[in-house]
C-alpha cells in the first residue's frame, strides 16, 4: 500500500485491508490490527511524503506510523503491537516555546527491509533497519541496523549477526 497524498491518514477500526478504507492507497495485500494509525503528512513545501506498505505485511495494533518525507516498510515485515515509526521529531530547542508549538524537524528516511520483525513496543527514527533482522522488544532504534541483525535495547544495539558466508550467526559483545 502507498500513501503519497498531500494529507492521507488511514484510521483501521478492525484487521481489514487498507484499499477498503483508504480510497488512495494502493493494495499490497499488507494487513492492519485495531487502531493502526498511518499518516503522510508533508511538513516541507513542494515535498510530498511517501509511505510505503510492502504486500504481506502485518502491523500490529496501535502502530503509529507517521512520515513527514519517506518510510518504506518492505514486504512480509511483522510488527508487534505498539510500534512507532517515524522520519521526523519536534522541536524542543527553544526553552522559551511549547514542544507542541515548535516545527516538526526531519531527520532521515525509514527503511525496514524484508522479512524483518518488530517487537512490542519498538520506535524506529530516522533509521534504516536491513531485511530479516529482528528488533527486541522496547527498543529505540535511531542508526542503521544491517541486514541479518537481533537489536535490542535504549539505545538499540546489535547483539548477534547472521553472516552468509559461514552460515552461522554469531553472538556480539
Amino acid at each position: 500500500m502507498v500513501f503519497d497524498t498531500q494529507e492521507q491518514v488511514a484510521y483501521f477500526p478492525d484487521r481489514v485491508f487498507s484499499d477498503h478504507v483508504a480510497p488512495n492507497a494502493r493494495h499490497e495485500d499488507a494487513a492492519h490490527g485495531n487502531a493502526a494509525h498511518e499518516n503522510a503528512t508533508p511538513v516541507e513545501a513542494g515535498r510530498t511524503p511517501r509511505l510505503e506498505i510492502g504486500e504481506g505485511t502485518n502491523i500490529g495494533h496501535f502502530n503509529h506510523i507517521y512520515a513527514t518525507r519517506n518510510i518504506k516498510i518492505g514486504r512480509h515485515v511483522l510488527t508487534a503491537d505498539r510500534v512507532y515509526i517515524s522520519d521526523n521529531l519536534h522541536g524542543y530547542e527553544d526553552v522559551d516555546t511549547p514542544v507542541l508549538r515548535q516545527p516538526v524537524r526531519q531527520i532521515a528516511p525509514v527503511e525496514i527491509g524484508d522479512g524483518s520483525w518488530l517487537g512490542e513496543g519498538v520506535c524506529v527514527i530516522g533509521a534504516k533497519i536491513g531485511k530479516g533482522c529482528v528488533i527486541g522488544a522496547n527498543a529505540v532504534v535511531t542508526k542503521d541496523v544491517p541486514d541479518y541483525s537481533v537489536a535490542v535495547g535504549i539505545p538499540a544495539r546489535i547483539i548477534k549477526r547472521y553472516y552468509p558466508e559461514t552460515k552461522q550467526w554469531i553472538t556480539l559483545k
